[in-house]
């Protein structure tokens, strides 16, 4: 199969709109050809196309910051000499002296398939700067790694940020081609789009289901190391608004529910499996033990519970990791019902609203945890209702 950088590169006829214009890439480290080489060199050797600016996303365009609100300078690429615009520093939404420096913005982003990982964020702004410019964005598509499943309750008006772009759930089950068709007509934004589509994608294929086995996995963010935490990713995230460690300052970040000093996770999995077994189905849970080597609980020995949404023990249509790590924190406060679960803390630039509501879009998960009363059927009301309007509303935009 093809994506879409490399039929941009392979067909001369692709790149006909572009003759006589000025190019702009946004990009970041897994933004590479076929053969591994980076868009941007790929680009600035391709004789018909005029390069003068490149934009990185969070975590940079060499994708070298930790963590959020770890900010990127501007700077010149020391290769080719053109301008690189952080579009994570001092500001998020694209200046209109960034958008004076090129007539089409070419969007190569490698997304995971989530609401709150901010790419999706930086799309939407990128069209909505380009509208007000003038200017055209092209999206040269790639794979959603976590296919065409959709999960989590919907983002309510009002708690929008830049976790949270508009009214999307956060397993979104699009690629991001396909998201800004959505955001274009949700948001009535009137700009040039393209997108350059990939060739050959098959979202449903067993065993990649998302992601084609003859491409490699490159981290498009530091913390993104594989499949696993691809898949995993749509819940484990959500522990960035919570007390217990989500493996940051190990080998493998994101990729467990849980790890703390003073919690047994074997007795929180017991109390998962009693509470909501069928929350569980699709993956394996694994008792792990780690030592962050820095941020939460660093130096001290976690409990924990692993992921396995890998091999023998995935199955595409059955794993559910919103549901899984909502079912997390629910055993951890029906163990610990005291515990200091909800951090606080300043969260994506937002310092009024607990991180854990933010990255919800919504209070409605962090009171389903804390009601003593709740059920897992009073989750699937909300989320199985707010999933169907989700699947109804991006049908049209599907383009694979």
């Amino acid at each position: 199969m093809k994506f879409g950088i490399d039929r941009l590169l392979a067909d001369p006829a692709l790149r006909a709109p572009l003759k006589g214009k000025r190019v702009a890439l946004v990009a970041h480290p897994a933004s590479v050809t076929a053969d591994l080489t980076h868009s941007l060199d790929a680009l600035m050797a391709c004789g018909d196309i005029n390069v003068t600016a490149a934009f990185g996303p969070q975590h940079g365009l060499k994708g070298d910051k930790q963590d959020n609100m770890v900010e990127t300078a501007d700077e010149t690429d020391p290769a080719h000499g053109i301008p690189v615009f952080s579009l994570y520093g001092e500001v998020r939404r694209p200046s209109g002296q960034m958008m004076s420096t090129a007539d089409v913005f070419l969007f190569d982003l490698q997304d995971l398939g989530c609401r709150i990982y901010t790419f999706v964020t930086t799309l939407l702004y990128m069209l909505e700067a380009a509208a007000e410019a003038g200017k055209e964005v092209w999206v040269l598509d790639r794979p959603n790694p976590a296919g065409r499943p959709v999960e989590g309750t919907l983002l309510l008006p009002g708690q929008e940020s830049f976790v949270g772009a508009g009214p999307m759930v956060m397993r979104h089950g699009m690629t991001l081609g396909e998201m800004g068709h959505w955001f274009i007509d949700h948001f009535g934004l009137d700009v040039g789009y393209r997108v350059i589509a990939m060739e050959g994608w098959q979202p449903d294929a067993a065993p990649g289901h998302g992601w084609p086995q003859d491409r490699i996995w490159i981290n498009p963010s530091p913390n993104a190391a594989n499949m696993n935490m691809a898949r995993a990713y749509a819940g484990t995230v959500m522990i960035e608004g919570a007390t217990v460690s989500e493996g940051r300052g190990t080998t493998r970040p994101l990729e467990v529910l849980f790890g703390a000093p003073d919690i047994d996770a074997k007795a929180v999995l017991a109390e998962m499996q009693r509470f909501a077994p069928e929350w569980l189905a699709g993956c394996a849970l694994r008792e792990c033990w780690f030592e962050p080597t820095f941020h939460k609980h660093a130096g001290k020995l976690c409990s924990g519970l692993m992921i396995h949404a890998e091999g023998a023990f995935y199955d595409h249509h059955s794993f559910r990791p919103w549901r899984l790590q909502a079912l997390a924190f629910k055993a951890i406060r029906r163990l610990y019902p005291d515990y200091d679960l909800w951090r606080d803390f300043p969260y994506e630039y937002e310092f009024d609203r607990l991180a854990i509501d933010v990255i919800n879009g919504g209070p409605a998960l962090r009171e389903w945890v804390d009601d003593p009363a709740s059920s897992p059927a009073d989750l699937e009301v909300i989320a199985g209702a707010d999933e169907a309007r989700w699947r109804k509303d991006i049908a049209p935009f599907l383009l694979y």
